[in-house]
């Protein structure tokens, strides 16, 4: 029944330290430490030293880590972690929360609600951007890539294609790829795998 300690940081400027030092000081004898210097955005599974404690946990085992985000990178992740851990009857315990094990049956209903709020927080991110594009679109603006030509650009490579100048020169002329004039000129071809395009 050992105390493991996990700590992450995202640069290789910033030290786990003072997070080891946060949990022993709530009273946990760290005896096996581990720390990644990655960025939040990896996933659990992604980060080497977590992966090597994951390994050597055993039943009844305790995992000690200062904050929710050092298990994953958003809350399905951290689910998911937490979820793993369960399985091999290790106990898992957030400082941030009060140093509830999130195996429990309060810790699982404490994640569920995290997981509720993460997935509002998705769903009015999405809200919100639909109804900034529709606001957009409303006034007029062109939404997505700006296109490579202008279009008289468009227009006179069509006119030098049925002129039989070659896609080549063309994709050369107006500096941009073969496969730009090709979507300009013949934008609904469909391609013949036996026939080069021509030149």
């Amino acid at each position: 029944m050992a105390v493991f300690g996990y700590g992450r940081v995202s640069t290789a400027g910033q030290t786990a330290d003072n997070q080891r030092l946060e949990i022993e000081r709530a009273g946990y004898a760290v005896e096996y430490w581990y720390a990644d210097t990655v960025s939040g955005k990896a996933h659990a599974a992604q980060r080497k030293q977590f992966g090597e404690m994951s390994g050597k946990l055993r039943k009844k085992d305790t995992v000690v880590v200062s904050k929710l985000d050092r298990l994953g990178r958003d809350a399905p992740d951290v689910l998911a972690t937490i979820k793993t851990l369960a399985a091999l009857d290790v106990e898992v315990v957030v400082l941030q929360l009060g140093k509830l094990d999130l195996t429990s049956s309060a810790g699982k209903l404490m994640l569920a609600m995290l997981a509720a709020v993460a997935e509002m927080e998705r769903d009015l991110i999405v809200e919100r951007t639909q109804a900034g594009l529709a606001r957009a679109k409303a006034d007029g603006k062109t939404l997505g890539r700006r296109p490579k030509t202008t279009l008289e650009q468009r227009k006179a490579m069509t006119q030098g294609y049925a002129s039989k100048q070659s896609v080549s020169a063309l994709a050369k002329l107006y500096g941009v790829s073969r496969a730009t004039v090709l979507s300009i000129v013949k934008p609904s071809r469909e391609v013949d795998i036996g026939s080069a395009p021509p030149q």
